[in-house]
């Protein structure tokens, strides 16, 4: 991997990082891989929904994944599979707090044609360290999700919370998916580099601080992609700066070489990468949904800010685009504690090669939540065709409710393998903490409501006892 400084970059200061290494030699694929969500190799992004408040055999906020697999009509209740601490096969057990499905992330670690599921149970306790966290991979088949292993952790004693944010992609250009696992502490940033095989040693890794992140919150989100357009993947880190308020960077994934590309990026609480302009370099949606009272970076309704992508990392030479509810041509009105930029998506609803842009705004209607689509362009992000949906729109089913959070989580992913991505978003409050989840599909014009679908908690088998938060992780 060739690591670029650019001139403009500004490095933090971090701790040392803690490298560990092992043998080389590296496992030979034997399939073609299979794209992230993919548990089966069917073609079609399956659906991971983390409901980490969830009862689990009389445990409280045990924790559990719903992943519901995919067909062409879209995710499907019909065929799914409920994972737990105490699904056979998984390590541990369901103990109350361990927040199983935290986060989930997703690649074909071990490059068979059938993609992993990595999920994050930041609550697990160990022996000699209470809330030390967890991360496990759950393996793709022919037959869906079988068979677990826990990623390597070598640094108990400088973190915890290990799994409370989780990102995969092929961090050190060798070819090989690898993992970043977020978490608390000094050490809060880890690389687990592949080749990740169900058996046989983990090849070394690194952990680390980053910059002026508070210890104690850690890195509670992570996303990434290809931004460079190298055919490798960078990390977006978020975090919380001492003395208050949120920080973004994008940097090196491989992080005991993540001094040596760095930059800040606007600040927000959640990201997405994806290619909006079709230039060939990922481009970065920030979702900030604060208020100046919660954030003193953050602005009145929330916003998101799009920071292009270039040789460099991010591109310098163009203007970041910021958008709110009051920019001209997006619906509705920015007021006080909208959390427009709750969730952020990117991907290509209409298959026109670009990729478009899905805000939640949680907050919406005094927390019944909405959802904003807008399109990507040879010219980048547009304001033209942009729409917004809510549970009172033609077709979304329910009705909006206060407290909702329609929109608290967005993906953009093909579940129906025609090639258009379609949005799956959750709302974590519907039904007082239980949770749901939309589907709605991708078209040649855009979004539609035609056909859309919602599930709750109880139809993928997640008791509905006390706040089980169906939707706080989702990925597809």
């Amino acid at each position: 991997m060739r690591l670029r400084t650019a001139a403009t970059a500004l490095v933090a200061a971090t701790l040392a990082p803690l490298v560990l290494t092992a043998p080389t030699a590296h496992a030979a694929s034997a399939a073609t891989p299979a794209a992230p969500y993919d548990f089966n190799g069917d073609g079609r992004a399956d659906l991971a929904i983390g409901a980490p408040g969830a009862t689990v055999a009389g445990q409280a906020g045990a924790g559990a994944v719903s992943v519901v697999h995919s067909g062409t009509g879209g995710p499907s209740t019909s065929t799914r599979t409920l994972l737990t601490q105490n699904t056979a096969g998984v390590p541990g057990s369901a103990e109350a707090g361990d927040a199983f499905g935290t986060s989930v992330a997703s690649a074909d670690l071990d490059r068979d044609g059938y993609a992993d599921l990595v999920v994050g149970a930041p609550g697990e306790d160990t022996s000699s360290d209470t809330n030390d966290g967890v991360a496990t991979i759950v393996w793709g088949s022919a037959s869906g999700l079988s068979g677990a292993r826990t990623v390597n952790n070598f640094a108990h004693s400088g973190h915890d919370r290990y799994g409370l944010s989780l990102a995969a992609g092929d961090f050190d250009a060798d070819g090989h998916p690898d993992i970043a696992v977020g978490a608390t502490g000094s050490m809060m940033l880890t690389h687990v580099p592949g080749p990740i095989t169900r058996s046989g040693p983990w090849y070394g890794g690194t952990a680390q601080g980053v910059g002026a992140y508070l210890e104690s919150q850690g890195v509670p989100y992570l996303s990434s992609g290809d931004v460079t357009g190298e055919g490798f993947d960078v990390l977006v880190t978020h975090g919380h700066r001492n003395g208050g308020g949120s920080f973004t960077d994008l940097r090196n994934g491989n992080t005991a070489h993540s001094g040596d590309w760095f930059s800040y990026l606007p600040p927000g609480y959640v990201s997405a990468v994806g290619d909006i302009d079709g230039d060939g370099y990922g481009d970065i949606a920030v979702g900030n949904d604060r208020e100046p009272s919660a954030d003193f970076q953050g602005v009145l309704g929330g916003q998101v800010t799009i920071v292009y992508g270039s040789p460099q990392g991010r591109d310098r030479d163009r203007p970041e685009v910021v958008l709110t509810q009051n920019t001209a041509g997006v619906p509705g009105a920015s007021e006080a504690g909208d959390r427009f930029g709750s969730g952020v998506a990117l991907g290509d609803v209409n298959g026109d090669g670009y990729a478009d842009l899905v805000v939640g705004a949680a907050g919406e209607n005094s927390g019944a939540g909405a959802v904003t689509v807008l399109y990507g362009s040879a010219s980048g992000l547009t304001t033209k065709g942009a729409a917004s949906y809510s549970q009172n729109s033609t077709g979304v089913p329910g009705g909006s409710e206060k407290g909702d959070l329609f929109g608290a989580r967005v993906v953009l992913t093909d579940h129906t393998g025609d090639g258009r991505a379609d949005l799956s978003l959750s709302g974590t409050g519907e039904n007082s903490g239980d949770g749901s989840v939309w589907f709605l599909r991708g078209t040649a014009t855009g979004l539609t409501t035609t056909g859309a679908t919602s599930f709750g908690p109880a139809s993928t088998g997640v008791s509905t006892a006390g706040s089980p938060r169906f939707g706080t992780a989702l990925g597809g």
